[in-house]
């Protein structure tokens, strides 16, 4: 891959839960299953659903594994006009002041009073990819896509951790709205 090329992936609705949110859901004691490892290292996809409770509706959204600090839903803009939400474009992890909804799991259900998101656009980048391509932690960078539906991706945040994989993460709606098809499209980094 030439260092200004990243490989872009779409992300769709799912949820964070911590450890007392999954027994709630699944029953104590419970544990998520890998159903497959993703890019993010140690991050994998679960067999595992919950329904989303919004003011208007509700949608199926997967469970990402590992359990983590902090309860967790990133969903789309189109999902959130279908349940009735009005979350914040936002970083993973910053949830403050953000809108909560009603999980609900085979065992149980929980309310959280926040967590839901629409995640900012945004690549993951390990220290060494960052200096290749020129950029810092929290930096604003452009990611250019060509087809049928070309198009330049604005107010990208570059991530930068040394247990990052080097990635680009979109949501559904970014996705297609750009017409990009997996496996794997491509995406140049402008800075």
């Amino acid at each position: 891959m030439r260092a200004n090329k990243v490989i872009i992936e779409s992300s769709g609705r799912h949820c964070h839960v911590t450890h007392e949110t999954l027994d709630k859901l699944y029953g104590k004691g419970f544990d998520l299953v890998i159903r497959k490892m993703l890019s993010q290292p140690g991050q994998f996809a679960t067999p595992h659903r919950v329904t989303l409770q919004g003011p208007r509706g509700t949608a199926q959204i997967a469970i990402v594994g590992p359990c983590r600090s902090a309860d967790q839903v990133e969903i789309a803009m189109s999902d959130a006009h279908g349940l009735g939400l009005d979350p914040p474009i936002r970083e993973s992890g910053d949830i403050a002041g953000s809108p909560g909804c009603k999980l609900i799991g085979p065992y149980g259900k929980v309310e959280i009073t926040e967590g839901v998101i629409i995640a900012k656009r945004h690549i993951h980048f390990t220290p060494e990819d960052a200096v290749k391509y020129g950029v810092k932690d929290k930096q604003i960078v452009k990611v250019k896509v060509g087809g049928d539906r070309s198009l330049i991706f604005d107010e990208v945040v570059a991530r930068v951790n040394p247990e990052f994989a080097t990635y680009m993460h979109l949501d559904f709606d970014e996705f297609n709205a750009a017409g990009l098809r997996e496996p794997a499209p491509l995406g140049e980094v402008i800075l």
